[in-house]
């Protein structure tokens, strides 16, 4: 499976808004990596990802994320994460990651 990624920086929010599409596995994850690297470069600010869309993620994708988190950490930032489907909600709930992640809806 591939994954789609959708990035805009919204202005009035001084925050970043992610669009993932498809899955985050091995083959996937530095796609994303990728992504929020150049984001932070650009411009260190709050990221929220919207997971309506995304099928799968697992420990490879998560370990990003947890690096992007405590990059943005440094800056006082958060990663912010909704719309998750019930399976990808679970891995965040079995692996503890819903307490360190800002997890809405």
């Amino acid at each position: 499976m591939s994954l789609g990624i959708e990035k805009n920086y919204i202005d009035q929010e001084s925050s970043w808004s992610l669009q993932l599409n498809g899955e985050v596995d091995i083959y996937t994850a530095n796609d994303l990596k990728e992504s929020l690297v150049e984001m932070y470069n650009e411009r260190p600010e709050n990221v929220k990802i919207n997971m309506e869309k995304l099928n799968y993620i697992d420990s490879t994708g998560l370990g990003v994320l947890i690096g992007a988190l405590k990059r943005l950490k440094t800056e006082s930032k958060d990663i912010y994460i909704y719309n998750t489907k019930s399976n990808v909600r679970k891995i965040f709930n079995i692996t503890g990651l819903d307490k360190i992640f800002k997890v809405e809806g």
